[in-house]
């Protein structure tokens, strides 16, 4: 087991006692995922698994701001306007270590300190241990810039209590710190300062269980009093947001957003407004969908959608909207909910046959 320390590198994956290490390094790009990252840490993640000298996975970012910040969308989309061989490739890369780290038999623990966004979602959510801290900024944005919230978001959203999951993957909203734990994405809640004790502790348990290691992190979560009072900031909404976000299909949402005519519906309204149709009715089915369905299953359907999305004209827009010029005013195509039709998205999910995602 080579200890990969270099520090150019964009990933560092390191053994230290029991722990497996995996660094994300790529602080100047919020250490934004790019293929080669991928490919790096699907087989160590695969090996430490199988190593029996190995008790547990620790994954954390480095640069003091972001855990991660998505995948490296620019590189996506350079290759999705000269139809280069990226677009399938990094997708499956990136689904398939999202596959790996959700059926992973050893204990898996995200250190989610700071930002922590789509790509960032996928390389924590789908652990066992999820430990945010006062810096954590959490959201899944995609549907701004003509995407969907992916990475296994058809799968983890429906699941999370009420219709919050609805609501996260349709209009991005971002949870900060605390909020992160009391939506249920994160397990656990340490302050940001005691991340490296909290390692040091991780690395020093000796053969440790599941349990060994989910004492320890609890007795760090217990310790923490940061935002303990605070209540869940999507509280006083959480009713309305269990009947708007409930509707079965996105003209009825907006519909009951209008009827209710509240401050909160208002803003929810100007913020859907602002998405593009077609990625929020490809994500209202992906979520209605993925709800019943297993983690391999949604992958599945979202590669299909993926490559669906490459196709299409609505992810350039956006990304050239919100990352590249930053005027933020999208032309989407079509441009209202009504034009998207059924038929339309009913291919998007449609089985890609020999291309279909391999897990």
């Amino acid at each position: 087991m080579s200890n990969q320390t270099d520090s150019t590198a964009e990933v560092l994956l390191e053994k230290r006692g029991g722990a497996g290490i995996i660094t994300l390094n790529r602080p100047k790009a919020l250490n934004a995922l790019n293929l080669p990252m991928i490919q790096q840490i699907y087989p160590q993640l695969k090996t430490w698994e199988q190593d029996p000298e190995t008790f547990l996975i620790i994954i954390k970012g480095t640069g003091g701001k972001a855990f991660c910040a998505g995948g490296d969308i620019r590189a996506i989309t350079e290759a999705g306007k000269v139809g280069g061989k990226l677009v399938q490739e990094f997708f499956q890369g990136e689904y398939r270590l999202n596959n790996a780290i959700g059926t992973c038999k050893k204990p898996y623990v995200a250190l989610i300190d700071g930002i922590t966004m789509g790509g960032g979602v996928g390389l924590s959510i789908h652990g066992h241990f999820r430990v945010a801290t006062e810096k954590t900024l959490f959201a899944m944005p995609e549907t701004a810039i003509g995407l969907f919230p992916d990475v296994g978001g058809g799968y983890f959203l429906p699941r999370l209590s009420g219709r919050v999951g609805y609501y996260l993957g349709l209009t991005g909203y971002r949870l900060k710190g605390r909020d992160v734990l009391k939506a249920g994405i994160a397990t656990h809640f340490v302050e940001s300062e005691k991340l490296p004790a909290l390692e040091k502790d991780l690395i020093a348990l000796k053969s440790p269980s599941k349990e060994n290691i989910a004492d320890l992190l609890n007795s760090y979560h217990k310790k923490c009093t940061v935002d303990q009072e605070k209540k869940f900031v999507l509280d006083e909404h959480m009713e309305k947001i269990n009947s708007l976000f409930s509707a079965n299909s996105m003209e009825e949402i907006v519909k009951k957003l209008k009827q209710d005519g509240s401050p909160f519906a208002i803003k929810q309204l100007e913020t859907i407004n602002k998405m593009s149709p077609t990625s929020l009715k490809l994500t209202l089915r992906q979520l209605r969908e993925g709800a019943s369905m297993s983690l391999q299953e949604v992958l599945r359907m979202e590669y299909r959608l993926s490559q669906a999305c490459m196709k299409g004209q609505d992810f350039y827009e956006g990304v050239r909207a919100v990352l590249i010029d930053k005027d933020q005013s999208p032309k989407w195509k079509p441009p209202a909910l009504e034009d998207v039709s059924d038929e339309f998205v009913d291919n998007c999910f449609k089985p890609l046959g020999n291309d279909d995602l391999k897990l």
